[in-house]
């Protein structure tokens, strides 16, 4: 006897599931069977909108969204992903409507959307919005250390260090594990030059719980210059450990052929246009030259000579999708520099 086709909501949940895993290519078969069955799903369809998404593919994402709100209107994940994909499309002030309408509907009630939308906005370099969505997020789930912690993010992209301390050290009081919040907070303390209470919070992070390297590499810096242990000694060990484990796990043949390659389109661009570049960093450094030099000297100047550059743009992209969900490619330098700026990172003059 055959057996028996799966419910739409199993179809959902089958899909979800594979969603969470990462596994977006399966997820979307998934979906495209589901609807072909249960055409008027809407969740099916949103599930779909929210999975294209996640493929970058933002024009087809619309469509779905769209086709999911013709069935249900007010549906409010269909609002916010028709509103996300609008944004990527570059059509601010439709998705700021959608946005609206969702918040209308209720749907601070939802954590999860309320944080979408927010880094959403986030993610397009508009603060102040996406500070009102996360500062609705706050009060509607006051317990909540992942939106604390959101909202400290925006604050510190519009320099209001204070509240942004203040609203970090709130998301660690509330859920002390979220580690890239802890992070990031060690990386204001040290920028302010409060070094111990720096170190405090990198190391309460254990070694085998860091991603960046640039918190690594600081938690060596402090160990040395506060506690006076030299490298190699048996406090310093398991810091270099894991320095090495993630370093490690780079292919060296594709990081020489990324340096080859990078190498060879500089001398390839130099006489072609001989172009300078301008780039503004948030902290003030003014860098200029070729958009490979200009990594090169943004490497140089973040206390890291000896990486190599394709390693250094991808450890910094690595902390900012861990810290924002904004995606930095690092494939090529301009691209990680356009990028970067899109982020709120830094400014490219020309």
């Amino acid at each position: 006897m055959p057996a028996p086709f799966l419910s739409s909501e199993e179809y959902d949940e089958r899909a979800h599931r594979l969603y969470d895993a990462g596994d977006y290519d399966a997820a979307l078969d998934v979906l495209k069977e589901g609807i072909t069955l249960y055409p008027s799903s809407v969740e099916l369809q949103v599930g779909l909108g929210y999975t294209r998404l996640a493929r970058e593919e933002f024009a087809l994402a619309r469509q779905c969204f769209e086709r999911g709100l013709v069935l249900d209107p007010e549906h409010e994940e269909g609002l916010v992903g028709l509103g996300e994909a609008l944004l990527r499309l570059g059509r601010r002030s439709e998705a700021l409507e959608l946005f609206a309408r969702a918040r209308e509907l209720g749907c601070a009630e939802d954590l999860d959307l309320m944080l979408s939308m927010g880094r959403a906005l986030y993610r397009e370099q508009l603060y102040d919005e996406a500070r009102e969505v996360f500062t609705e997020a706050v009060a509607h789930h006051p317990t909540s250390g992942e939106a604390e912690a959101a909202l400290g993010y925006t604050l510190h992209r519009q320099g209001d260090e204070l509240s942004a301390r203040r609203r970090l050290r709130r998301a660690l009081e509330l859920e002390p594990h979220l580690h890239e919040a802890r992070t990031f907070l060690g990386h204001l303390f040290y920028d302010r030059g409060e070094w111990q209470r720096a170190l405090q919070e990198f190391e309460t992070v254990a070694p085998e719980d860091h991603f960046d390297t640039l918190a690594i590499w600081r938690v060596l810096e402090l160990k040395r210059a506060l506690e006076g242990h030299e490298p190699g000694s048996e406090r310093l060990a398991p810091w270099e450990a894991r320095l090495e484990e993630i370093e490690a796990a780079i292919d060296p043949i594709d990081e020489l052929l990324a340096e080859i390659e990078g190498g060879v389109a500089e001398l390839e661009e130099g006489p072609a246009d001989g172009v300078v570049h301008r780039v503004h960093t948030a902290d003030g450094l003014v860098l200029s030259g070729s958009w490979r030099e200009i990594v090169r000297r943004l490497r140089d100047a973040r206390g890291l000579p000896g990486e190599a550059i394709a390693q250094f743009m991808r450890r910094e992209a690595e902390r900012e999708r861990a810290r924002s969900g904004v995606r930095i490619p690092t494939d090529d330098p301009e691209a990680f520099l356009r990028a970067s700026a899109r982020a709120g990172l830094l400014r490219i003059e020309c």
